[in-house]
């Protein structure tokens, strides 16, 4: 006489295997809990085809979709847990990933072209020498450009409006045609004499 239908033991075993599958994601145990885990499947299955081949099949159904399920749902949730953050540590920003670009702090600043840009050419910038490219306009060297983006280490300017002007000499050439006085040098007279 059986006190429990194998049915029920075999929903019980289903649950208890997806329970232990779940804790072999949480805690480290070397393959054991898993081992347990397929050990309560195969049992579950077992259960029900003795009830009949249909309750065998579905339950062979229901544990090939609620593995990967489960799984699924474990190790999207596990980092989120407050054992997940002790083990894997804090997940990483897009700051902490992202390689650090040195272009990016010449976002928005004026420089000169050094040389036809169609569509890509030189551009020197605070000093620096620098690949640059346009959206498909030509620039003329000499003429000046505004740093508008940074796709992939690659800056993309476009032509300076008038009122856009370099805060400082673009190359040593220019320094010849500035008056003394803005470029910040004492005089050369002796102040003794």
């Amino acid at each position: 006489m059986n006190l429990v239908d194998p049915i029920v033991w075999a929903i019980l075993l289903m649950l208890v295997g997806c329970v232990v599958l779940v804790l072999e994601v949480f805690i480290p145990s070397g393959g054991i809990l898993a081992v347990m885990a397929t050990a309560a499947f195969v049992g579950s299955i077992l259960l029900a085809f003795q009830r009949s081949a249909e309750t065998g099949f579905a339950f062979v159904t229901t544990t090939i979709i609620a593995v990967p399920a489960v799984l699924t749902l474990a190790f999207k949730y596990w980092p989120k847990t407050r054992f997940g953050k002790a083990f894997l540590g804090e997940l990483p920003t897009d700051a902490d990933v992202l390689p650090d670009d040195p272009h990016r702090a010449l976002l928005g600043r004026v420089g000169v072209a050094r040389s036809k840009m169609l569509p890509s050419g030189a551009v020197e910038i605070e000093g620096h020498m620098i690949d640059a490219m346009t959206l498909g306009q030509a620039i003329e060297p000499g003429q000046y450009v505004v740093v508008t983006e940074v796709r992939a280490n690659r800056m993309v300017v476009r032509p300076a409006k008038g009122n856009e002007r370099p805060g400082r000499p673009t190359s040593p050439a220019d320094l010849l045609n500035r008056p003394i006085e803005e470029l910040g040098i004492e005089s050369l007279e002796d102040p003794l004499a």
